[in-house]
């Protein structure tokens, strides 16, 4: 299943998406986001009074949004893999970020928090960098020793980032970053984003930058924020890195969250097999290019095309036209 993109304008985003990826997005306004896989219940996105979920290109049920394919097909789709909240909403949202200046700084509520804050969503996500300028850097996680109150105070003198670890980034590699952690994707990133479906952001500073659609600031929310920073000094324990390398494929670990896993797949051209999963799984193509295929249908996907892969296909194979890469993510069952 390949959905329709939705493209989002940000103050700080560029276009990347057209020049790495090929996207056709307009090229007069500066497009932050691609939403390649999405699920939203009404009232979640910009108030909307319906669901905001994306919609099938291809095949027989193309025009067919993500939700309607999940009650029209339950398990068949999503096995048995967890939807999430009473309206059933699909438990993963895919992007790519294209952040041509600094991200605000914000975290993201864990679910102490939300349980207690009506409207507010746990949101554990991980960046996977597939491009970056010289000298771009990552805000992720609380310098040693910083306070609640040292934090709050540097918000009020403007130098909140200093308070953050600076971590300068390469291709290809992947960070997590777990609900609680104060962070920011910085200027000259172009990345992959896997994160649970969630939209709750509490900014803690935005670089002094002016919306130029209202000529104010952007919104704070410095004392959501702080509930919800993690200021107990304990850094998540790193995702071990799981190697598996064979003739023509190897599969490297990236990224472990409590609802997703992140694997980095490479296969050879020539590569022909079956595809064995029992359970919904997402591809991200890097580069390259596949064919994927079941008893009634083939399709051509290549480098930027996100792929969700139903729990249930009819002989499905996929095929290496050329040395091709993607990102490979799963699901637990049992949460």
């Amino acid at each position: 299943m390949i959905f329709e993109p939705r493209y989002v304008d940000k103050m700080w985003g560029g276009q990347k998406l057209a020049t790495l990826l090929g996207k056709a997005i307009p090229a007069d306004k500066p497009i932050g986001e691609s939403w390649e896989l999405f699920d939203f219940p009404p009232g979640t996105i910009e108030k909307s009074a319906d669901w905001v979920s994306t919609k099938l290109t291809n095949g027989p049920l193309a025009g067919k949004t993500l939700h309607e394919l999940v009650a029209q097909y339950g398990t068949d789709l999503h096995g048995d893999v967890k939807l999430v909240g009473k309206e059933g909403q699909f438990p993963i949202l895919i992007k790519f970020l294209d952040a041509r200046e600094d991200l605000s700084v914000q975290v993201h509520p864990p679910q102490s928090y939300a349980d207690s804050h009506p409207g507010a969503h746990l949101k554990n996500e991980a960046w996977y960098v597939f491009q970056h300028d010289a000298g771009s850097r990552i805000l992720k996680g609380l310098r040693p020793g910083v306070t609640r109150e040292a934090f709050k105070q540097s918000i009020e003198d403007g130098t909140n980032e200093s308070m953050i670890n600076a971590i300068p980034v390469k291709d290809g590699e992947c960070y997590y970053l777990p609900s609680g952690t104060v962070h920011a994707l910085g200027a000259g990133c172009f990345v992959a984003e896997v994160q649970t479906p969630s939209d709750t952001t509490y900014r803690t500073f935005d670089f002094n930058r002016v919306d130029p659609s209202t000529g104010q600031p952007r919104q704070l929310h410095v004392e959501q924020a702080v509930d919800c920073i993690d200021f107990s000094g304990n850094q998540p324990p790193p995702t071990p890195k799981t190697h598996t390398a064979g003739f023509f494929t190897t599969v490297t670990r990236l990224a472990q969250a409590p609802q997703f896993t992140i694997e980095k797949v490479r296969m050879n051209e020539g590569v022909e097999q079956p595809i064995p999963y029992e359970q919904p799984v997402v591809w991200i193509l890097l580069g390259g290019e596949v064919e994927l295929s079941t008893k009634t249908e083939k399709v051509k996907v290549g480098k930027g095309t996100t792929v969700l892969l139903p729990a249930k296909m009819n002989e499905a194979r996929v095929k290496v036209l050329s040395d091709a890469t993607w990102l490979e993510v799963t699901f637990p069952t049992d949460i």
